[in-house]
């Protein structure tokens, strides 16, 4: 018989996923602080790492975008596609790490994981995404603002976000309900 290689996502993790894009939806929409229009203190983001942490990149990046879209349905901004990529890279850089993060070093990984969707898309993209929606005509000013505050919102984010999903695998909690740490990529492959 011929072995199939596409691959799927269980209905298990589709509901796993499903659940940590509503998760990440109320923590973005009820329980975050928002100080101005373009700043939001959350840990939305941890949900979206442990979906791409737990089930891989794709999934990751689905969860994403659908906590995204949907968080925005809810709010006043509407929403906007050039807006949607920070989350996306969440779970897509999370699930790229996932095997560093399950092996030797796993705080290391962890902090690399999150660190690059930070810098690359929270901070810069997002700040000039920002800049060219709301200072037409004065990009470099809007950049620069939205650069300079943003830093430092995402400084004290990362910093929670890493801790609270350092701790979450650290519980054992994901461990019991089977979904960490990831099989070995030979095990997946056969």
């Amino acid at each position: 018989m011929k072995k199939n290689n596409f691959r799927s996502m269980s209905t298990q993790t589709l509901t796993y996923c499903a659940l940590l894009a509503a998760l990440s939806v109320v923590l973005a929409r009820l329980m975050g602080l928002m100080p101005s229009e373009s700043a939001r203190f959350s840990i939305e983001a941890v949900p979206i790492i442990l979906a791409g942490l737990l089930f891989g990149p794709l999934p990751g990046a689905l969860v994403g975008f659908a906590a995204d879209f949907v968080g925005c349905l809810f709010s006043a901004y509407g929403y906007n596609p050039l807006f949607c990529l920070p989350p996306i890279l969440y779970g897509l850089s999370a699930g790229l790490f996932r095997y560093r993060v399950a092996g030797k070093n796993q705080l290391f990984w962890l902090i690399a994981a999150v660190f690059c969707p930070v810098v690359l898309g929270s901070i810069f993209y997002q700040s000039a995404a920002l800049a060219y929606v709301y200072y037409d005509g004065v990009f470099m000013k809007g950049f620069m603002l939205h650069l300079s505050t943003r830093s430092v919102q995402f400084a004290i984010t990362f910093v929670l976000d890493v801790a609270a999903v350092w701790f979450l695998l650290r519980s054992g909690l994901f461990h019991r309900i089977g979904v960490w740490p990831p099989a070995a990529r030979k095990e997946q492959d056969q």
